[in-house]
């Protein structure tokens, strides 16, 4: 599989379409892969809930446009935010180690990031979202 602007293009537009604002795209090779490798395409307004996930750390590639990722403490206050961009000096590269409470908020139209962790996605399992009181 070639992963390439063609591909992030297709992505872009299909997020763009999602009331979500964001597409998921698995690159798993069979069912029985036991990993979890996706790309997502993200627009600005995306939501994505402070989680955390305890089964597996996650890490994320931004490939192109930006993010910020936010960390939190268990009462769920900011602790840490990091902005990561694919036209950076550095590789955009982010760990999060696994049971840490986190989000991300897209900055530009057009980013698509890489995410991996390191066990089978199921959804009973893969995240606790926080609550707030």
């Amino acid at each position: 599989m070639l992963i390439d602007n063609n591909l992030f293009e297709d992505l872009t537009t299909k997020a763009k379409e999602s009331p979500r604002l964001r597409y998921s795209y698995d690159l798993r090779n069979s069912d029985e892969d036991n990993s979890q490798r996706m790309l997502n395409a993200l627009e600005p307004g995306t939501v994505l809930e402070i989680h955390r996930h305890p089964t597996s750390s996650t890490t994320i590639v931004v490939l192109r446009g930006s993010i910020k990722h936010n960390i939190y403490d268990d009462a769920g206050m900011l602790k840490e935010s990091i902005i990561l961009r694919a036209d950076a000096k550095e590789l955009p590269i982010y760990e999060i180690p696994r049971n840490i409470w986190h989000n991300l908020e897209c900055l530009e139209t057009g980013t698509v990031i890489f995410e991996s962790k390191y066990v089978k996605y199921i959804p009973e399992t893969d995240a606790e979202f926080f609550i707030t009181k």
